[in-house]
């Protein structure tokens, strides 16, 4: 079963950032490396659903022309909203995924200790509509805790696993999902996707720039 929503409104509850997404080592380090992975200095239009209390999106912020994030938790998204009071290119949404979506494309989707908190049938739902939202060429970036949590479905080795094996029966016809670079270490794994057209290939920021 998905994680339920009085979950999360529990937690958010009890504090307002009830993880210490902004007071952890462990979490700045990861958010750094999330960003620092990215294969373009830039992107134009960025959808960061699951933002929380909007630490990952203050850096995301710094990359991208324009940044949609949002979360079905109103207190996370108010906290968001403040974190980032005066970057006029973040929109701040509150929105409840899968079920929710936006209707434009993005050349980057970030999806961050977000796929865990579903069931299989309703994970890859989401990761179908991320795929289906990004425009030829864009990125899918994928960051997920790998200790067991009694409220996760599955740890981030499992859903990298499950992107590896992309597109399966999910697969819209004439593109794919190329794996540009997975990052695994005892506490959580990310993983970098190209969404590229059938036999194009997927650029490296090496290929990207003429050096291979």
């Amino acid at each position: 079963m998905s994680t339920p929503a009085a979950y999360f409104d529990e937690q958010y509850a009890r504090a307002a950032d009830p993880w210490h997404l902004d007071e952890r080592w462990y979490d700045r380090r990861k958010y750094q490396l999330t960003v620092a992975a990215l294969p373009r200095p830039r992107y134009e239009r960025a959808f960061e659903p699951g933002c929380s209390v909007g630490v990952l999106t203050e850096l995301l912020a710094g990359r991208c022309d324009h940044l949609l994030s949002t979360d079905r938790a109103p207190s996370a998204v108010e906290t968001t909203v403040r974190r980032t009071a005066g970057l006029d290119h973040v929109d701040v949404q509150r929105m409840t995924v899968p079920d929710e979506w936006p209707e434009q494309t993005f050349d980057l989707v970030v999806l961050s200790e977000l796929l865990y908190y579903f069931d299989e049938a309703t994970r890859t739902r989401l990761l179908r509509r991320s795929v289906e939202s990004l425009v030829p060429g864009g990125h899918l970036v994928t960051v997920h805790w790998n200790h067991p949590v009694a409220e996760h479905t599955c740890t981030g080795r499992e859903i990298a696993d499950h992107l590896d094996a992309w597109p399966g029966p999910e697969r819209r016809p004439g593109s794919r999902l190329s794996r540009l670079a997975r990052y695994d270490d005892p506490d959580f794994t990310l993983t970098v996707h190209a969404h590229v057209p059938d036999g194009g290939p997927a650029l490296s920021p090496a290929r990207a720039e003429g050096l291979a």
